[in-house]
């Protein structure tokens, strides 16, 4: 199969930059909407539909890399304007899918460098599981065999729980970061960032990436930094992780706008900015 060539790579992060649950449209605006993923028959994350066009749009100067910390179960429930991907990054950079299907020469390095890198899962967990109680925990998941995360009462985290877990997980190689009701536990070789380096090695070797091709990026918390960082030009929205802790590097633009609007300024951003990797 002939395969055109791109003129850029666009690696976007998905939850709260591309796709949004009711609870984070943080706008009185009423605009038209779709549905991109249900859960159990229900509707959960939506787009504009001005941006979900768009998003087809994007596809054609672009090789764009939906790159996300769901797992790949969850994120085979979106359904994406623009797919199939060619590649799609999930688990936070710990699996890279290939038209679909997951790169198992990929994964198998990847737990090699986790094991090599500090303590094990199961460590983790343990000790994640020792400091957590059903007071401000209501959900403790493990994600594809490689990471944990809890979904957490905001207002009822200790205070100091965060920083001091993440204290204790750097030391053995882990990080930890909060996005909305989220806490993750992450391997600190686990990164988003070195998984998209990789697909546009693959799409350069191919010919399906031009020589002279930029990488853009997309993203709203702290696991999507350093891809943020890595990229020649970035954007992050004006909500979320990043925000809070008023994130930024000399490629980045952030956006004017908050919640869904936000993700359909990011997507015009990408369209404008792709065509100048001609």
């Amino acid at each position: 199969m002939v395969r055109p060539r791109r003129q850029a790579l666009v690696a976007t992060d998905l939850d709260r930059t591309m796709i949004y649950s009711r609870n984070a449209f943080s706008t009185a605006s009423e605009v038209p909407m779709v549905c991109v993923e249900h859960l159990e028959g229900a509707p959960l994350s939506f787009m504009t539909t001005a941006a979900a066009l768009r998003m087809q749009t994007l596809t054609q100067p672009a090789a764009v890399i939906p790159t996300t910390t769901r797992t790949i179960k969850q994120f085979n429930r979106i359904r994406l304007p623009g797919a199939p991907w060619r590649y799609a990054i999930t688990s936070n950079g710990g699996n890279i899918l290939v038209d679909g299907v997951p790169d198992m020469r990929w994964r198998i390095d990847i737990d090699v460098k986790v094991r090599q890198s500090g303590a094990t899962l199961s460590e983790v967990s343990a000790e994640l599981r020792a400091r957590i109680d059903d007071s401000w925990v209501t959900k403790f998941r493990v994600a594809d065999h490689l990471f944990c995360y809890l979904v957490v009462k905001p207002k009822a985290v200790p205070e100091g729980f965060l920083a001091e877990w993440d204290a204790w997980c750097r030391e053995r190689g882990w990080s930890a970061s909060q996005q909305g009701r989220k806490i993750y536990t992450m391997p600190q070789s686990v990164c988003k960032s070195v998984a998209v380096a990789e697909v546009r090695r693959r799409l350069m070797e191919s010919g399906e990436l031009t020589g002279e091709a930029k990488t853009f990026a997309a993203g709203d918390g702290a696991l999507d930094a350093e891809m943020l960082r890595a990229a020649d030009s970035a954007i992050r929205p004006r909500h979320g992780e990043l925000e809070q802790l008023n994130w930024t590097s000399p490629n980045l633009t952030i956006t004017r706008a908050t919640g869904i609007l936000a993700g359909e300024e990011i997507i015009n951003w990408f369209i404008k900015a792709a065509p100048l990797a001609d």
